[in-house]
């Protein structure tokens, strides 16, 4: 009780900086989706720092301009590679949940992914402790890793 104590007393002082991404291949559609999830707050800094415009994500005042604006920061600092060959993500929208904004991409298909590399970057420029964690799921097998800031590349073998 006195450890959860503690690290609630330290989050509240040192906060994470955490976002989630998920990358899987739908056997049957043979399309990638991939799920982000980051805290809204800190991905409304970050499109406020980089299109130099307020975002209110939980209330927008023009949603299709938040999609816009989400959809190019994302694909901004997030890439992927599919067998060596870039994949095109396409935004599908956003949702909340709790604290957590979390953002839909899907690509067309493709064929039967054997290799996955990525390049993270997101949040990188908000904070120098951001911890970017990354999931891939092919085929039922799952492989994850942790990019610390600045790490920003991960690849998997399926």
């Amino acid at each position: 009780m006195l450890q959860l104590i503690l690290l609630t007393w330290l989050s509240f002082f040192h906060p994470f900086y955490v976002s989630v991404t998920e990358i899987r291949q739908d056997p049957t559609t043979k399309t990638v989706q991939v799920s982000v999830r980051v805290f809204f707050d800190d991905l409304e800094r970050a499109l406020h720092t980089k299109y130099k415009t307020k975002v209110d994500i939980l209330k927008p005042v023009n949603k299709k301009q938040t999609d816009l604006l989400i959809a190019a920061y994302i694909k901004d600092h997030l890439k992927l590679k599919g067998n060596n060959k870039e994949l095109s993500l396409g935004y599908s929208g956003y949702e909340i949940e709790q604290e957590a904004a979390w953002c839909y991409f899907e690509t067309e298909a493709v064929e039967p992914l054997k290799s996955v590399s990525i390049q993270n970057t997101l949040l990188f420029e908000q904070h120098r402790e951001q911890i970017n964690m990354v999931h891939v799921i092919i085929n039922n097998q799952r492989k994850s890793t942790k990019l610390d800031n600045p790490e920003s590349q991960a690849a998997f073998s399926f």
